[in-house]
């Protein structure tokens, strides 16, 4: 029986394990929009605040006129000492003398830590500035074992991947952000506003909300308290860097947990699958039981499921292998029993129409013999290779004495020996090797002409002998090319006087199996014969 094609496996179980695992990737990309989420509840948060902020200190400068009059006696001026801003425009520097007293007093008391309070009359005139956009640096608390083992190690990997927000930041009010900005705008018309914007070098964000001043009906001049998302941003930053290096510790200690289990799996599995394809043969005899584990799990039930299996199929074999002696010894007797009333019968002189009945009978007794004996010759050939010794032996004596007596047991045919000089060195039985040689040479002397020679060669092939059979005659069919050396299998197509069950092919591959080597047909390039190849490891000289 052909082992099974062994497809190479494209994608294992342990790769299927592992993909299947990166649905979890599921898990940290809710968490980041989560954090997502929450970081844009915290600025809209943040932008209220600032607005009710600017409400207060607006609440505070309500009708109180005198206090935007007091303007200093040069407006604001451009800050010569800053850079210019795109377009060519400068920041610009309050003028300490633009604000009186009193204004810094009251935005200094309602202002907030980390944030910036300015208020300009309705000509934009900047009339008083307090606080700061930059926090106070705070002291660095101590790491947690955490931090020193498991995120240190990962900060040059997650200072790449997430922006951390900095306080080196040019925090100078630009002119744009007076006279262009729209939350400004707004407030003189009357209309409280905020808006989203960034620091002149573009490394922080600010949110900025605009209110008018009131007096009476009249807009007098706005307030506007300014804040940057650094706080949300680090809140958040550091909460996505806990959440990278927490999902990165988890998925390896769950992807090399996945991957153990993948493998003690496939280990398992490999394991059942050779003991399975060890279990039979090539010629589909039980040769040992697979041992069912004890694991309480679908592959232990799959293991236990084969062993019972394949200790059925053993016993059902030995039984058929039973069965051909069996029958051949039972059918001995009848057969005698037959034999010696034909015996009589003729003894007893005949008439000549009773004589060609008795002739076919015999005749037919004489095939069933036949049968018998070549059935039993397999049984007890199939026996022999179990159980023959090794030896080392010379495969080309025994191939040159075997050519020599087939001229004699052949005569009508002719055998021609090409052999090397040198003796080939087999490790086997020779009376195995010689048997071979003979049911090679009973199948080339069948389909061979009488004229065409029967070319025997052997030679050395790298670490191989190879010993092949040539035979002129009829090609191979098509349809038993790969079933030519199972057993009950032959190509001829009239019978003739002698039975055939199709063993001798059968048994040369027997015995090739038996000297660790295979054997093989196939038919002449030119389609006039067939070659028959055995391939026989070389054992080393004595």
């Amino acid at each position: 029986m052909p082992a099974a094609p062994r497809l190479a496996p494209r994608f294992g179980l342990r790769a299927k394990v592992l993909v299947v695992a990166l649905v979890l990737l599921a898990i940290p990309l809710a968490g980041w929009s989560y954090l997502k989420e929450v970081e844009r509840v915290l600025r809209a948060g943040q932008e209220q605040a600032v607005a009710a902020t600017s409400r207060a200190v607006a609440t505070a400068l309500h009708d109180r006129p005198k206090l935007l009059d007091l303007r200093a006696r040069t407006d604001a001026v451009p800050d010569p000492a800053a850079p210019p801003l795109p377009g060519g425009a400068r920041r610009v520097a309050p003028d300490p003398r633009a604000a009186t007293e009193e204004i810094e007093l009251i935005i200094q008391g309602l202002g907030r830590s980390s944030g910036r309070i300015w208020v300009v009359d309705r000509k934009l005139n900047l009339l008083a500035i307090a606080g700061s956009l930059k926090r106070a640096e705070t002291p660095e608390r101590a790491q947690s074992a955490w931090e020193r083992f498991v995120t240190a190690p990962l900060r040059p990997f997650l200072e790449r991947v997430l922006a951390r927000p900095t306080e080196d930041f040019d925090d100078a009010l630009p002119e744009a952000a007076i006279a262009g900005g729209r939350d400004v705008a707004s407030a003189l018309d009357g209309v409280p506003a905020s808006r989203w914007r960034h620091t002149p070098d573009g490394r922080a964000a600010i949110v900025s909300a605009a209110h008018p001043i009131w007096h009476g009906e009249e807009v007098v001049g706005a307030v506007v308290v300014e804040e940057t998302a650094n706080a949300i941003q680090s809140l958040s930053s550091d909460a996505l860097e806990r959440l990278v290096t927490v999902t990165l510790v988890a998925f390896l200690i769950g992807g090399l947990t996945l991957l153990l289990f993948a493998s003690r799996l496939s280990e398992r599995l490999r394991r059942l699958r050779d003991e399975a394809e060890a279990a039979i043969d090539s010629q589909g005899r039980i040769r040992r039981l697979i041992t069912g584990t004890g694991a309480r799990d679908e592959i232990g039930d799959l293991s236990r499921s084969f062993s019972t299996a394949l200790e059925r199929i053993a016993q059902y074999n030995a039984h058929l292998e039973a069965l051909a002696g069996r029958l051949s010894h039972e059918l001995r007797t009848p057969i005698a029993v037959v034999r010696s009333s034909l015996d009589n019968l003729r003894m007893q002189d005949p008439t000549p129409e009773a004589r060609v009945y008795l002739e076919r009978a015999n005749d037919g007794l004489a095939r069933l013999t036949t049968l018998i004996t070549r059935m039993g010759e397999a049984t007890r050939l199939e026996q022999t290779v179990r159980e023959a010794e090794r030896e080392r032996f010379d495969a080309r004596a025994v191939t040159a004495g075997c050519v020599a007596g087939y001229a004699s047991a052949y005569p009508t045919h002719r055998f021609v020996l090409d052999a090397p000089s040198e003796p080939v060195w087999i490790d086997g039985a020779p009376d195995l090797f010689a048997q071979m040689l003979d049911k090679l040479a009973a199948n080339a002397v069948d389909f061979s002409p009488r004229e065409a020679p029967i070319r025997v060669a052997l030679a050395r092939r790298g670490g191989e002998a190879a010993l092949t059979m040539t035979n002129h005659g009829p090609p191979l069919p098509a349809e038993i090319a790969g079933r030519l050396f199972e057993t009950m299998v032959s190509a001829r197509k009239d019978a003739g006087p002698e039975p055939h069950l199709g063993l001798g092919l059968y048994i040369v591959r027997l015995i090739a199996e038996f000297h660790r080597g295979h054997a093989r047909a196939a038919n002449l390039p030119d389609g006039s014969g067939v070659a028959f190849t055995v391939t026989l490891p070389l054992a080393a000289a004595p």
